[in-house]
């Protein structure tokens, strides 16, 4: 089977979560079907990108979007309906191409990733088309409305209306369609969830495992140190946790791990935390670590983090919303706290009694053996766009 797959991003390298899914997912389906990918792209193009990603993709295609192209799009995007988040990666130019190749290729399947992409492919209606809406996108704005300024709060409250009528009126322009969790398909504000498949992230079991360091730190926070929601946690930890944790224990040492790390994340740098942008292997920071701590406040979907360092068997200290996507058992596979005090009673806790952290992160190791391996849930994906039809 022939599958055309159109993604927001290039998905290489993998320093976002939408990358990682897509890398991985596209991986999967080449191994029995021809992969064409459609890729946006609104930075500058790694120069292993096209190496990578030839390794699977029979063609690919990637289509740039300047400054002044993004300006062009957000312009049509006020004065239209669509939410900024789409009309940001929407462009008629764009929309020829890719209708283009569709019809000298002719694929069996396409498959967006993501409503960023849903103008390029929902009237493409020869066609069986998937549509991953991964994350929630309207539940993601709703949550940081209260957080913005007031001068912001407007825009926020207009791009969540947008995207709660947008993320229900593109469903039926779609034939089948998928989710990153069930916490995620119970905020999707569609009637019809019970056609949404649950397609969780993985992990490549051969390269996140154990490995013997040095640990130079006693927690560990990473990701994608631009976006909001990571912000938000890195800020948390220094400014609400440690105080409370450096009370009883002031050696405790902190690592923000993850590209291009804010202006707010770079000014937490102290004697005590350290920020070091890009790592060239993510696992050198598991493995440095004693333990994750991720209190994730407003994020939406399934945070790669955690199960990342589960693999690893580091020990993770999570929230409720966190975990609600993985459906770890509290105590037992994972930590889970609200308040800062109780994040700080449990790192302590798990500094002082090495043997119960070990537990927790073999059990944690397990579950993530036993649910999240990218080939169980792309096999799962494979089933949705195959027997997806007009």
């Amino acid at each position: 089977m022939k599958i055309l797959a159109i993604t927001s991003r290039v998905p290489w390298p993998l320093e976002k979560g939408d990358k990682l899914r897509a890398y991985h997912q596209l991986r999967q389906l080449s191994k029995s079907h021809e992969v064409i990918l459609c890729a946006l792209n609104d930075v500058e193009l790694h120069p292993n990108a096209l190496t990578e990603l030839q390794k699977f993709c029979s063609e690919i295609h990637i289509f740039p979007l300047s400054k002044s192209t993004i300006a062009r799009n957000l312009i049509g995007g006020l004065i239209s309906v669509l939410p900024l988040q789409v009309a940001y990666f929407t462009n008629a130019g764009i929309r020829k191409q890719i209708h283009a190749i569709i019809e000298r290729r002719r694929p069996d399947r396409i498959f967006c990733q993501l409503i960023r992409t849903a103008e390029y492919a929902r009237r493409e209606t020869s066609i069986p088309r998937t549509l991953d809406y991964m994350d929630v996108f309207s539940k993601g704005i709703e949550r940081r409305i209260e957080k913005v300024g007031l001068l912001r709060k407007f825009p926020f409250q207009l791009e969540w209306k947008r995207l709660l009528q947008y993320e229900s009126d593109i469903f039926t322009d779609f034939n089948a369609h998928t989710i990153i969790s069930q916490q995620d398909l119970m905020l999707l504000p569609v009637k019809q969830k019970e056609h949404v498949a649950v397609i969780p992230n993985g992990v490549d079991m051969e390269f996140f495992h154990p490995l013997e360091r040095t640990k130079d730190y006693h927690l560990l926070f990473n990701g994608n140190m631009n976006y909001p929601p990571n912000v938000e946690s890195a800020v948390y930890i220094v400014e609400k946790i440690l105080p409370h944790v450096w009370k009883s224990r002031p050696d405790v040492r902190l690592l923000i791990s993850g590209a291009t790390p804010s202006e707010r994340v770079r000014a937490l740098r102290s004697d005590r935390v350290t920020v070091s942008g890009w790592v060239d292997d993510v696992r050198e920071s598991f493995a440095r670590s004693r333990i994750l701590v991720a209190p994730m406040q407003s994020s939406i979907g399934l945070q790669n983090k955690l199960l990342e360092a589960m693999a690893m068997e580091v020990p993770c200290i999570t929230s409720k919303l966190s975990n609600n996507a993985i459906q770890a058992i509290a105590g037992e596979e994972i930590i889970v706290a609200d308040q800062p005090e109780e994040y700080a009673a449990h790192i302590i806790d798990l500094l002082e009694h090495p043997e119960k952290a070990a537990e927790i992160a073999k059990r944690a190791s397990q579950l993530v053996h036993d649910r999240f391996s990218w080939e169980q849930t792309c096999a799962q994906l494979n089933d949705v766009i195959v027997q997806s039809h007009l």
